[in-house]
């Protein structure tokens, strides 16, 4: 099958190091992976290209790249599924993350934000003589966060961290979440009070990319998701994220519909005036274009408002 490979190349070491795209032409068999025709690249058309790769059987990790516009692991990335007919594979180094030279990426930044959520055991004290041991069914709930291969692809696809920097990550949460959930485990409020700050498990915006490229189903943006909820029943201090969760469910509980004015004044509150007032050229640019539901001050609850109040009750009365 004819294949171009366009990838994303830069060299630091050129006197304008700017990246730029590069074709290459190959015959590839459906049954290739992305990485292969890099590799067969490499070999036998362009020896320069660097590319960081490994096991080849998406266990180390290594080969994370974006591939027609999401990261994925390229040994795993069959040709077939993203080029059924032949044609173009678009391949870039990962986002989010500083280039080193063509596919390769570096990491630093990503272990040092894991590395911010402690990824250790802190057990009591003091230490048993021999290991930890806990029952399997109190490990088994833990089964799919374990399977992270840290390959820091939903890092590169994470939409706050274009805009942030500062952010944790997706990567680092989960990790967070396998030692706050484990019972081995003693400093769960210690953890849920660091990641209740600023840049921490709040900063998520749920946009699920992070589930969609992970190549392990890990599942990030879900044990973000358990942190918070974890947070919220350990009462940790209200951030605006926790105080956006609550109005939310009761504005939906007493109305059945989301008053977003109603919404963004009792999640900011008087003490974030000043936040809510940073959003009017926003809110009245939205209102122009139609992005604004209003109906009116008396935001009125709907005709069947019984029906989910009765939902809200069903859960409550199960939990």
């Amino acid at each position: 099958m004819q294949t171009t490979l366009r990838v994303r190349r830069y060299n630091p070491d050129n006197p304008e190091p700017k990246p730029f795209f590069e074709d290459y032409h190959l015959e590839l068999d459906p049954s290739d992976s992305v990485l292969d025709g890099l590799i067969k690249v490499r070999e036998t058309l362009d020896d320069s290209l660097a590319l960081r790769c490994s096991c080849r059987g998406a266990i180390c990790g290594s080969c994370g790249m974006r591939i027609n516009g999401h990261a994925a692991l390229a040994c795993k990335t069959k040709v077939v599924s993203v080029a059924p007919l032949g044609g173009t594979i678009e391949v870039e180094p990962m986002n989010n993350m500083p280039v080193i030279k063509d596919l390769v990426t570096d990491m630093g930044p990503f272990w040092e934000k894991i590395r911010q959520v402690q990824p250790w055991l802190r057990p009591a004290e003091p230490a048993p003589v021999t290991e930890f041991v806990a029952p399997p069914e109190s490990m088994r709930h833990l089964e799919g966060v374990m399977s992270c291969i840290m390959c820091g692809v939903c890092v590169s696809d994470c939409t706050v961290l274009e805009v942030d920097k500062r952010f944790i990550g997706p990567a680092a949460l989960a990790k967070a979440y396998r030692f706050v959930a484990d019972p081995r485990d003693i400093a769960t409020s210690i953890r849920l009070e660091t990641l209740n700050q600023p840049t921490g498990m709040w900063d998520c915006t749920r946009c699920m990319e992070c589930i969609q490229v992970c190549p392990k189903g890990v599942g990030p943006m879900d044990r973000i998701m358990a942190l918070r909820s974890m947070a919220m029943a350990e009462k940790m201090p209200d951030t605006c994220g926790s105080r956006h969760a609550e109005v939310f469910t009761d504005i939906i509980k007493h109305k059945g519909i989301l008053d977003e004015p109603m919404l963004a004044i009792r999640t900011f509150g008087l003490k974030h005036i000043g936040r809510l007032l940073d959003m009017l050229p926003m809110v009245i640019q939205s209102l122009f274009k139609g992005k604004v539901p209003w109906s009116g001050p008396l935001h009125r609850p709907i005709s069947s408002i019984q029906h989910i109040q009765r939902l809200f009750k069903r859960v409550r009365t199960k939990s």
